[in-house]
């Protein structure tokens, strides 16, 4: 698909999708009832708590006050805020009336979260979910911004069990292993959609900007069952910011040590009761560096554009439309620097990769017959990558098209739902076009979540795909969760597929001119299993978790050969993660350990797999204030970790990473500083980073196994205006 036709598409879409939001908004709606809920506490009105009426989800205002049309009959709403506990209560709406219903909220007497996620489709609250979901929530996302406003990555990084491992020392590619996982099993989506594509590997974290995020839901283990082929992982679902009644302005601006600088601008607008909107805005710069003056690129360099606008539509009946579209262009250099050379050749080696990506979606959605809820969503991605590594050129052209019809209706007891989907990925690397492919893959799903007692909550899900050269598959997953008081269970197995490509994360960062296939690649295919228990006492929150992932005839890279095959063996994770919070206002503390034992390979040479530590462990202390700012301090652990095709070592160095954090705020003006890696652990104190001999795949460079910049300060400013 043709970035022209991508944008004639994206056009036809919003064209289209105003249409319609016009046609619903004309119709008369004599037949609803309509009720204004009030929600207060002891000490007045509670503003922008979240109301829950009939599966649709709206915000009080400054007065505590919202109004919604709803189907005349019994409804049952739930009133929902931070510091209150939730309180949920049946009414009968009465046609053609106008009902004030009051409620009333009493303070918690310690902190819970009540947070609703999205990514398992039901819409319930996070502690109602019988799959494990693990939330960042806005707070926690604002405070990640300023560590790294460019990209994802930190904030990623530092959730328990997930791990951005570095793929591309040159030009400074990475993905994220959920759980010891290779980075292609995990799904990236946006507000339900993969606007990033089917392959966020690689560069793709590193161009997606927080700024603009209102919540990041994770899931893990293999979720095939909601989301097809591509999530054996895990999924990733970046929630954007939704606009408040209020207009919002944000302006940032960062400047590190190492020369690199960001600048974004967000703006949220409502433009009149029922369209609003959003636009994010960016610019972010990388000075290229050569830490240790041995003529190479340490850390790349790279200017990069992001622009997307998001359009939003309700009735504040249930028929609500979002629409968005993005573009981003990068540029980036790496390999020796100008005028070096590499010392065993003599030669300069330049490295570099010009990126352009074009997205859009739809998402609309309309209630049915006030039992059902209707939902669709569309997105079409196109990306253009240019590669030059020493004196190979390859141009590789992805495009992905995806389209979903479901629908959400509850029972006693039970919240349900089923759908059919349709997805298109395709490749086209024009230097190498025995690599190129295109997928097709249609769906079937269904999801019931059922009540079975007040303790006991059981999550039954499946889908059936059919894919255009791989085959049937069938992807089910069993949920369970059971409560007792502070003590919380959760249980899930599940199995899927994925459908191999010769994208993978060696091939990201060594390109494919020198690639081999051995024999035609099999669909891989996975299961998963876990359990945690969770104790939750005033300010204490503990979790464990134990979890086991089998792939069987995984498709992986030989380094030593530069060869792609089908193993005969499966890999085999299993580890156990831990997470424990204390919150005491205006402190929390948050300690994470993560094991994994993961193993690859045939016969005497599995061995576990590269890049994956058996042990790492992380400790975030934080104060906060809303009206004064922040401090925080952290500190992360990595263990050894086993290496292929290293000449220095087998085996990797452990090495801890202390950094802190200070924001304070002077009104709408926020200042701050952070500092990353303040013992300065690099690499290059080890091994060189410099291969003195080109490996099999054509690199210059052994793995980044530590990082490769060294103490990093960055320091800036947000305005809010």
């Amino acid at each position: 698909m043709s970035c022209c036709r991508l944008s004639r598409l994206g056009v036809a879409c919003l064209l289209l999708s105003a249409s319609w939001a016009h046609a619903q908004a004309s119709q008369q709606r004599t037949s609803n009832a309509e009720i204004q809920i009030v929600v207060r506490s002891d000490s007045g009105p509670i503003p922008r708590a979240q109301v829950i009426v009939n599966g649709i989800t709206t915000e009080t205002d400054a007065e505590g006050r919202t109004t919604l049309q709803v189907v005349p009959g019994p409804v049952d709403i739930t009133v929902v805020k931070e510091g209150f506990n939730p309180v949920t209560i049946s009414a009968t709406a009465m046609l053609g009336q106008s009902q004030v219903i009051p409620v009333t909220l009493e303070r918690q007497t310690a902190i819970e979260e009540h947070v609703t996620v999205s990514a398992t489709r039901t819409d319930k609250r996070i502690e109602d979910q019988p799959m494990r979901v693990e939330v960042l929530d806005a707070e926690e996302i604002e405070e990640k911004q300023l560590m790294t406003p460019g990209d994802i990555v930190m904030m990623l990084n530092e959730m328990g069990g997930l791990r951005v491992q570095a793929t591309s020392p040159s030009l400074g590619a990475a993905s994220v292993r959920v759980q010891g996982m290779r980075g292609r099993y995990t799904r990236f989506l946006s507000d339900g959609l993969p606007l990033f594509g089917s392959d966020v590997g690689g560069l793709g974290l590193l161009q997606i900007p927080p700024t603009d995020l209102g919540q990041v839901e994770v899931i893990k283990g293999v979720a095939s069952a909601l989301y097809g082929a591509g999530a054996l992982g895990g999924v990733v679902d970046l929630i954007s910011r939704r606009p408040a009644k209020e207009p919002v302005r944000e302006a940032l601006v960062n400047r590190t040590s190492r020369g690199g600088t960001d600048a974004t601008l967000f703006a949220a607008q409502p433009f009149t009761e029922r369209w609003s909107g959003t636009l994010l805005v960016g610019g972010h710069w990388q000075q290229r560096n050569d830490i240790d003056d041995d003529g190479w690129a340490d850390l790349a360099g790279y200017s990069r554009a992001i622009v997307r606008p998001r359009v939003f539509w309700s009735d504040g009946t249930g028929r609500a439309l979002f629409a968005t579209g993005g573009a981003m262009w990068e540029r980036r250099r790496g390999g020796t620097m100008p005028s070096a050379v590499l010392t065993p050749t003599g030669a300069p080696y330049p490295e570099s990769l010009d990126t352009t990506r074009f997205d859009g979606g739809v998402v609309a959605q309309m209630p049915v017959a006030g039992r059902y809820v209707l939902t669709a969503r569309m997105s079409a991605t196109a990306k253009d990558e240019n590669y030059l590594r020493g004196d190979v050129r390859e141009h590789d052209i992805q495009d992905t098209f995806f389209a979903e019809l479901a629908v959400r209706g509850t029972a006693p007891r039970q919240t349900w739902v089923g759908g059919v989907a349709f997805e298109r990925s395709t490749l086209d690397p024009r230097d190498e076009p025995r690599f190129a492919h295109q997928y097709s893959v249609s769906g079937v799903f269904l999801q019931d979540d059922i009540d079975v007692y007040r303790w006991l909550t059981l999550s039954v899900s499946g889908r059936l795909d059919s894919h255009n050269t791989f085959g049937t598959f069938v992807s089910p997953r069993l949920s369970a969760l059971v409560r007792d008081g502070g003590w919380t269970s959760r249980v899930s197995i599940g199995s899927g597929f994925f459908a191999p490509t010769a994208l993978t994360e060696e091939t990201e960062a060594a390109g494919l001119a020198r690639l081999k296939v051995d024999g035609p690649l099999k669909a891989e295919r996975g299961r998963s299993a876990s359990i945690d228990v969770t104790r939750a006492q005033g300010p204490l929150s503990l979790t464990a978790t134990l979890f086991r992932y089998e792939v069987h005839d995984p498709a992986v890279v030989d380094r030593a050969t530069y060869t792609l095959a089908t193993l005969g063996e499966p890999t085999i994770n299993t580890g156990l993660e831990t997470v424990a919070t204390i919150r005491r206002p205006p402190f929390s503390l948050t300690g994470t350990y993560t094991y994994v034992h993961s193993r690859e390979g045939v016969g005497t040479g599995r061995a576990d797999i590269p890049l994956t530590p058996r042990h790492s462990a992380g400790l975030v202390g934080m104060w906060e204030r809303a009206e004064r700012g922040r401090i925080g301090v952290e500190a992360y652990f990595t263990g050894p970790q086993c290496l292929e095709d290293n000449p220095y070592r087998s085996q990797s160095e452990g090495y801890v990473l202390f950094g802190g954090l200070v924001e304070r705020r002077f009104g709408r003006v926020r200042l701050f500083v952070n500092a990353e890696n303040l013992g300065g652990v690099r690499q290059i104190r080890f091994d060189p980073l410099v291969r003195p001999f080109q490996a099999a795949d054509g690199r210059w460079t052994a793995d980044a196994w530590a990082p490769l910049d060294g103490r990093v300060i960055n320091g800036g400013v947000r305005l809010s205006f």
